[in-house]
């Protein structure tokens, strides 16, 4: 593969422009390629900065003889900044969402640029882009995946019109001593996308993950859960389950994790524990262990436990709550709170942490690393935290996450309304959604083993507190059972009728005996083909009305 290369940085007070291979003595790159894998790596004679890296890929593509007729040309894979954002193949045709566009006083009331990249990427309507993993379908096929993850994000650009390719190394603000050495991009590539997921398999070894099918008390109750409300939803639990969940509520305020809310559970949570390992499950809890909302005690008496931006005030990281702000990595009292929660449910019993609104460790800047290198540090911390518990990442940057959680959700929060109200279509990337959250369990599902389990969200087969018509319900929980390594409901299952338990057995059996072979898009429509108990089976999911047909 053939690329352009260009390194701006600065050194000496002035800017420099550098291809590469290239050495003007400050700084010198160096490529290596095998035909499977590139890296271009700097090494400084000078103090230097650098402040973007770019290569515009010239033979990217194999391209296929004859050409596939396609009206709308080729597919793209265009994987979202984190777990939440909508990721999918999109036809060249398509426009990303960019939340920079909504009327300013929206964006600042809400901090809808907080949730993906918008604070740091600069959107532009002729361009589709993703991070570090890529491929491209149709008449022109590749594949590549980013092997950089400690050091920046590959950040990659397909011009719309022409489907021209650009890799983007975020190393921005990265500064070198003379002597030292940085790697700004290695990655794989492959001319077609069964080879790309055979050196994927190759370069991040896959391994079968642990089925998990489990409760979790969000999606019914959302914050207004008690101890009659869990204890109850726990008794209806049969022994195929073996995960129970308690999801965010059972704290004052998010950040006060050790303030356990004593209206809703005057008994605390030590008896709960009890109950679930009573049944027989792992017993699991939600924390957001890098952020603290505006309400909390810990954000009013600990405010310098908190990252300042450039204008002096706490970084805030969304509108959740009453508006959350993110922890300063940097300080180490801040941190040592962090572990002590951690550890403080640990010892309780908990052996299965869900925890959330990661992307806003590295949402503020530090200087002289990258967001990419912020994340990893962050992500390790909690490993390290957590020795031998079974940690599911959520609102993560995925790249980050791989190696360090078991399990990884791969699309943003389903919504009790398959697209949730009409409004938020007009919002962030990360917005909650069925829709976009079907798409990326789908599309993401390449990685399940590899970089981590992967985890659907929620199934929802119950008639009350819901919009989804049954139908959707139906395709929600199949896709759930096909391509996720969990399966979750947030349902009181004694409240199922006979057609709803064949519908579950009917879901189990495909969770752990089915095998996807094959899946497609054409137009609106995903093809998947499947094997179960022998039998090679295909299904047709509409992505628009959120149906099988």
């Amino acid at each position: 593969m053939t690329c352009d290369f260009k390194l701006i940085y600065e050194s000496g007070g002035e800017e420099h422009i550098l291809t590469a291979p290239s050495n003007d003595g400050a700084l010198t790159l160096t490529v290596t390629d095998d035909g499977e894998r590139r890296r271009v790596s700097a090494a400084a004679r000078a103090k230097v900065t650098l402040r973007a890296y770019s290569e515009t890929a010239h033979d990217f593509f194999t391209k296929t003889t004859p050409p596939i007729p396609d009206p709308k040309g080729d597919l793209y894979f265009i994987n979202g900044y984190q777990s939440w954002t909508e990721t999918r193949e999109f036809y060249g045709d398509a426009r990303e969402r960019d939340v920079t566009r909504l009327p300013g006083v929206l964006v600042r009331n809400f901090s809808f640029d907080r949730y993906g990249d918008a604070t740091f990427y600069e959107y532009d309507k002729r361009i589709l882009h993703g991070y570090d993993v890529f491929y491209v379908k149709g008449g022109s096929n590749g594949f590549a995946a980013s092997l950089n993850a400690k050091n920046a994000y590959l950040i990659i650009e397909v011009v719309r019109r022409d489907g021209a390719v650009s890799f983007l190394s975020d190393i921005g603000g990265v500064t070198l001593e003379d002597g030292d050495e940085f790697t700004v991009c290695d990655y794989f590539y492959a001319g077609n996308f069964e080879d790309g997921l055979r050196l994927f398999r190759k370069y991040f070894p896959y391994r079968e993950p642990e089925k998990i099918f489990g409760y979790t008390s969000w999606y019914n109750y959302y914050q207004d859960i008690s101890e009659p409300i869990i204890l109850r939803d726990l008794d209806a639990l049969d022994s195929r389950f073996n995960l129970f969940q308690i999801d965010d509520g059972y704290e004052t305020f998010v950040g006060d994790w050790l303030d356990v809310d004593g209206k809703k559970f005057p008994r605390g949570l030590s008896p709960i524990v009890e109950a679930i390992k009573k049944k027989g499950f792992t017993a699991g809890i939600w924390l957001a262990p890098f952020v603290a909302e505006e309400k909390s005690r810990l954000f009013r008496e600990r405010r310098d436990w908190f990252r300042k931006g450039p204008d002096g005030a706490p970084v805030r990281c969304g509108s959740n709550w009453s508006g959350f702000y993110a922890l300063d990595l940097d300080n180490g009292e801040a941190m040592d709170y962090v572990g002590k929660c951690l550890s403080h449910y640990a010892d309780m019993g908990f052996d299965f942490f869900k925890l959330d609104f990661l992307y806003g460790a590295s949402l503020p800047a530090y200087e002289g690393e990258t967001r990419s290198a912020v994340a990893e540090r962050a992500y390790s911390f909690l490993r390290g935290a957590l020795p031998g518990k079974t940690i599911l990442g959520c609102g993560a940057t995925l790249s980050n996450a791989a190696g360090k959680f078991d399990y990884v959700r791969v699309g943003p929060d389903v919504s009790l309304i398959f697209d949730d109200v009409w409004y938020m279509k007009f919002m962030h990337r990360e917005r909650i959604s069925t829709k976009v959250t079907l798409q990326n369990t789908v599309y993401r599902s390449f990685m399940n083993g590899c970089f981590f389990g992967c985890d659907p969200d929620v199934f929802l087969l119950r008639d009350d507190n819901i919009k989804l018509t049954a139908e959707q319900r139906r395709a929600l929980i199949t896709l759930n059972a096909l391509f996720g390594s969990m399966m979750m409901t947030s349902d009181n299952i004694a409240e199922y009728d006979d057609g709803k338990k064949a519908a579950l057995d009917s879901a189990l059996d495909l969770f752990r005996h089915a095998r996807v072979t094959d899946y497609s898009r054409r137009d609106t429509v995903i093809t998947v083909v499947y094997e179960l108990f022998g039998d090679v089976r295909t299904l047709r999911y509409d992505t628009e009305r959120g149906i099988l047909i």
